[in-house]
């Protein structure tokens, strides 16, 4: 979230921040974008009463604030096929490996223990099946031989901070959309 709040800092940039929300009060987050200026929200969903409670009060958020693209991170709820297919193609999320490899949790554990020589991240359209959507960029970082998954962690987060910014980019510039359930380049710039 601090990558893309300052990629949109540029004035060129494709793509304005116009609210940070978070399912915990305590989120990091939260904090940077207040730093930043920005309005922020919690929608918490255990109090919430049910996952459609929540859901029903985000997409109220999103809604009101009139939001093109949300972009998801460190989000670590598993969205109701009802409210992804409300965003279709408007939202995204990033993930910590190089999609299809390694979806859901502890994916750099995993991939040393596949013993894979590049890992990574991916930056995705999202869809119902966590972790399967139309891949809009991805970043690779190399595994090395003495690697932990702190270390190996610590890279792809660097990646994150780089790629996130640009895929956004692309999406909100119209050079990328979705056609067949696959990413399409040139579309408009």
């Amino acid at each position: 979230m601090a990558a893309l709040i300052a990629a949109a800092e540029a004035p060129d940039y494709p793509a304005e921040i116009v609210i940070v929300i978070a399912d915990r009060a305590d989120a990091a987050g939260l904090a940077r974008a207040k730093a930043a200026g920005m309005p922020t929200s919690v929608v918490d969903y255990t109090g919430a009463g049910s996952r459609s409670a929540a859901e029903a009060a985000l997409n109220r958020i999103l809604t009101d604030m009139r939001i093109d693209i949300v972009c998801l991170g460190g989000f670590m709820r598993v969205l109701s096929a009802d409210f992804v297919a409300r965003w279709h193609d408007r939202l995204i999320n990033i993930h910590p490996s190089l999609l299809p490899a390694f979806p859901g949790l502890d994916t750099h554990n995993r991939a040393l223990a596949a013993a894979v020589r590049e890992h990574g991240c991916t930056v995705h359209f999202v869809r119902a099946a966590v972790d399967s959507g139309p891949v809009i960029a991805q970043a690779k970082v190399p595994v090395l031989p003495d690697d932990t998954a702190d270390s190996l962690a610590a890279r792809v987060l660097a990646a994150e901070h780089r790629l996130y910014p640009k895929a956004l980019a692309l999406v909100a510039s119209g050079a990328v959309t979705v056609a067949d359930e696959r990413v399409v380049a040139g579309a408009r710039m």
